[in-house]
């Protein structure tokens, strides 16, 4: 791991955390199966444990208890069986619970957090499934949102302009939203150049979407943060900060695309809606 004081810059920090991610992301998307589910657990696991680290003002030992026992129940389902209404149906009860018995107070923070880190999580999984086609889509969508996150950063960065949503993030631009979604489009459809698309559904437009909802993630969890006084969501990863400050867009966009797929497709097999 790299240490503070090692020499190097924060940005060259950030690039090298930024490359040991994306090729373990990218070894275990080929390997697929439990590799993957461990993967996709990982993320929801580090994102709610950081959900709850921000949010820790608005719960109680009970709500948290009881959030933490459902999303472990439902990653063993995800890692054992993948049956998708077990799954769903556990994720969204046991939110359902945690509000119940939290109240207004104490319970709708900690149920949100419950789907916002177990939903995208099991999307991902029945995303990538066990074919070549889940891979692809899988592969096209790190595709879209990667190139989204880094193009917006160094668009916004080098043009500035008119604040995107300043009440939210006010480090973001229209410039860097805009020149991420052309990044976002332009990466889809190269991604997609490569497999043959036999979807019926526009890569385009389903790459723009992607890139839009992946920026509305992002500006959600930048204003969560902002609500509750914190910079970063943790200290997990180095130059960047926390897990959930990095794939808040990801988990966004996996959702989306699984959404799409499972209605205009099946919900076993979503990634047929791209390949």
């Amino acid at each position: 791991m790299i240490q503070p004081g090692s020499g190097l810059s924060n940005l060259q920090t950030r690039i090298l955390s930024a490359i040991v991610l994306i090729a373990v992301a990218v070894a275990l998307t080929w390997i697929g199966g439990f590799a993957f589910g461990l993967l996709a657990s990982a993320i929801g696991i580090s994102v709610f444990y950081e959900w709850q680290l921000i949010t820790t003002a608005r719960s109680t030992p009970l709500t948290r208890g009881l959030s933490w026992s459902c999303l472990i129940v439902v990653f063993a389902v995800l890692l054992f069986t993948q049956h998708i209404l077990l799954m769903i149906g556990i994720l969204f009860a046991g939110a359902a619970l945690v509000a119940g018995l939290g109240g207004r107070e104490s319970g709708y923070w900690p149920a949100f957090g419950l789907i916002y880190s177990g939903f995208p999580s099991i999307a991902l999984t029945l995303l990538r499934g066990d074919t070549g086609d889940g891979f692809a889509a899988i592969l096209f969508l790190f595709a879209v949102v990667w190139a989204t996150d880094i193009f917006a950063y160094f668009n916004g960065r080098a043009l500035g302009g008119p604040k995107l949503a300043p009440r939210f993030s006010p480090n973001k631009t229209w410039s860097g939203a805009i020149g991420g979604a052309a990044a976002g489009v332009a990466a889809g459809v190269a991604c997609a150049a490569f497999i043959t698309p036999a979807g019926g559904v526009p890569i385009p437009l389903v790459a723009l979407l992607l890139s839009v909802i992946a920026q509305v993630g992002d500006l959600g969890e930048s204003w969560v943060k902002r609500k509750f006084h914190v910079k970063d969501s943790s200290q997990l990863i180095p130059g960047h900060g926390g897990v959930m400050d990095r794939v808040d867009g990801l988990v966004a966009a996996a959702a989306l695309l699984y959404v799409i797929g499972a209605i205009l497709m099946t919900p076993e097999a979503p990634y047929d809606i791209l390949f």
